[in-house]
């Protein structure tokens, strides 16, 4: 026995509520991976400068130990072999930016032969790692 008020539609499944589940979650996961940093040296007490820029090119990092242990992408190296291992991942991607991050304990004769060495390739462009005051 048929009501005259039925209708003969199968029943349907409502998925808006689920698309904006899915927009909700994949807005967090964007918004929470802004935050996450990338670090590419050691860790070392970085000098504190007023004037500090980030700087947004690929970044080669030569970490400087207060102890004068030497660093290239977290690799230890040999200041005399620090030029050719810049050189190598210059030669990679020529946008990138070669950053020296020394311990604030660092002589300054030591990083002063660190520039010294990574100065001596052609077209290098480099900058000091520094906290922002």
């Amino acid at each position: 026995m048929l009501f005259p008020e039925e209708n003969d539609q199968p029943p349907q499944i409502n998925i808006v509520p689920m698309i904006d589940v899915v927009f909700a979650l994949l807005t967090f996961f964007i918004v929470s991976t802004l935050f996450l940093t990338r670090s590419e040296g050691l860790p070392v007490n970085l000098p504190q400068a007023a004037t500090a820029k980030i700087q947004q090119q690929t970044r080669i990092a030569v970490s400087i130990q207060p102890d004068g242990e030497i660093a290239l992408n977290k690799l230890p190296v040999q200041i005399s072999d620090l030029q050719v291992g810049v050189r190598t991942l210059v030669q990679a991607n020529q946008q990138a930016v070669v950053v020296i991050n020394a311990d604030e304990k660092v002589q300054h004769g030591q990083l002063v032969a660190v520039m010294d060495e990574i100065r001596k390739i052609d077209g290098v462009k480099m900058a000091i790692a520094t906290k922002k005051k």
